[in-house]
């Protein structure tokens, strides 16, 4: 049977598992064993159970949960919504006004619970009422939020970075080390189209924020 074939029956696998709703770690899973059972002479059973239990046991991977945890008791206290109010008088005076709450909330966030999925609920529940009943475009608030939720994966603690420090042997520390710049860098250019965006198009028309009252 030639590479084609096993392409061909793999993903043909691997799309009628995630077709019937499996989990995505579950299909992989059942990817690997049709494979291991239909081409190899080893016991499934025993290798597959030795090899998830060597890569899951590592010391290491005890920060996972801790970091998901510390995103969880962000998402249900009022520190996440103090946060928004002390940016927003800041970020209202530049180009693009309130949305860059979007960039710099994720990026505080990604520096403090580690998880992206944990920075998008939580900076998203608080930014996305407020911004539309503002009238910022639509597009503009679903896409910053959902692009600088990513900086979660670069800047650390990275729960990404961890897994893959794990995978390859590699100093978590320095992994870490390694994705300040890059995440900050790429804020820095969120919050720059943003800017441009602002200036440029002509559908950017949000209320403007209410001057304060003063005796």
């Amino acid at each position: 049977m030639g590479e084609f074939e096993l392409i061909a029956i793999f993903l043909f696998i691997l799309f009628l598992l995630l077709g019937t709703g499996v989990w995505v770690g579950l299909a992989l899973l059942g990817v690997a064993f049709v494979g291991m059972e239909l081409f190899t002479t080893r016991p499934v059973g025993d290798t597959m159970i030795t090899t998830i239990w060597s890569a899951s046991s590592s010391w290491t991977l005890t920060a996972l949960p801790l970091f998901i945890w510390m995103g969880e008791i962000l998402y249900r206290t009022r520190l996440s919504e103090d946060m928004f109010r002390g940016l927003s008088p800041w970020l209202a005076r530049l180009p693009g006004g309130l949305i860059h709450t979007n960039i710099v909330g994720c990026t505080v966030f990604a520096a403090v619970s580690g998880s992206s999925a944990a920075t998008l609920t939580t900076v998203g529940k608080m930014s996305i009422p407020e911004l539309r009943k503002r009238e910022y475009p639509e597009n503009l608030i679903i896409g910053t939020l959902t692009g600088a939720a990513t900086l979660g994966l670069m800047i650390p603690p990275s729960l990404t970075l961890i897994v893959y420090g794990v995978t390859i042997n590699e100093s978590i520390s320095k992994l870490f080390m390694a994705g300040i710049l890059p995440g900050l860098v790429l804020a820095t250019m969120f919050m720059g189209y943003v800017a441009i965006y602002s200036r440029v198009s002509k559908k950017f028309h949000p209320v403007p924020e209410p001057e304060p009252n003063r005796k």
